[in-house]
């Protein structure tokens, strides 16, 4: 079905405080869930739920669609290691993809893996990055 959409962003890594990590949902009908734990300091894992204006929704598959990530392949990407992983999963429409690779900060780190230049890491940051601004938005959500 046309309308089908899902979006699912995971980063995280096991270390000295724990599974720590940051995840986001997009259902398709417009639920948002989010969750982060650190143990940093012994905080708790923050669990949010709220749906969201359709105009996001659109906004999130404007960008997927633009960026044409749903196109590439993660296979030359670095595997999760120590440093930790990230996992990205889209359905749209009739497209399912679901990258998984270690933990990458910046575009300096994409460069530096072997996924050609305006490849998937390039693409993939470039979903991300949107995404990263959620997590300030979902921290004043409030309790």
């Amino acid at each position: 079905m046309a309308s089908d959409f899902y979006l699912r962003y995971y980063v995280g890594h096991k270390g000295k405080f724990g599974h720590e990590f940051l995840e986001f949902e997009f259902r398709p009908d417009g639920k948002l869930r989010y969750a982060n734990n650190s143990n940093y300091k012994n905080d708790v894992m923050i669990r949010k739920e709220a749906y969201v204006h359709k105009s996001v929704m659109e906004e999130l598959k404007r960008i997927i669609d633009d960026s044409e990530i749903t196109k590439e392949d993660d296979a030359l990407w670095p595997p999760p290691d120590r440093v930790g992983r990230q996992e990205l999963e889209i359905v749209i429409g009739d497209e399912h993809i679901s990258f998984t690779t270690s933990k990458i900060g910046s575009l300096i780190d994409v460069n530096q893996s072997k996924s050609a230049p305006g490849g998937t890491g390039t693409l993939c940051c470039g979903i991300i990055n949107p995404m990263s601004l959620l997590d300030r938005f979902s921290n004043s959500l409030g309790s």
